[in-house]
């Protein structure tokens, strides 16, 4: 959550997916994106300005830059979806992002009702660096990996 120009902003995951809200001075919700990225849930978010940066994240991490200029109408403007997630994001400047997270990768079993499941398998940690200056098309430009499956950091 952060403030911005007068607005309280905050993303939330429920039962029913994902959401980001925006409020006024008197906390009168002004504008929403609700059920994204449904059946994940929120991993991170980073306010930077007008844009936010959310990480969504069941097998694989969706990257998504939304648009807050006009708070009445807050709008996905692109996302990203690469293996693991980031649970913690730090502006580098303007254009970049530093994301902190696990790598993983998808594994799929047969369940005991012989039906077919797909979770994910962390394998260590992760650190990478988006570009977001192209806001329908943020890029992982460098990411290096540590650790191994079952590595912890204050950070996750």
């Amino acid at each position: 959550m952060d403030e911005y120009d007068g607005k309280f902003r905050i993303t939330t995951t429920d039962d029913k997916g994902n959401n980001l809200y925006v409020l006024d001075e008197n906390l009168r919700q002004i504008g929403s994106i609700e059920n994204l990225a449904n059946g994940e849930r929120i991993y991170s978010t980073r306010f930077m300005g007008d844009k936010a940066y959310v990480v969504t994240y069941k097998t694989v991490d969706p990257l998504f830059v939304i648009d807050l200029a006009t708070p009445t109408n807050p709008t996905v403007l692109g996302e990203l979806k690469i293996p693991g997630y980031s649970s913690y994001l730090h502006p580098l400047g303007e254009n970049y992002l530093l994301g902190f997270g696990e790598d993983s990768v998808e594994k799929t079993y047969i369940d005991w009702q012989g039906e077919q499941q797909v979770v994910a398998y962390a394998t260590g940690l992760k650190m990478a660096i988006f570009d977001v200056s192209d806001y329908s098309n943020p890029k992982e430009l460098y990411s290096v990996k540590m650790g191994g499956r079952g590595s912890s950091s204050p950070l996750l």
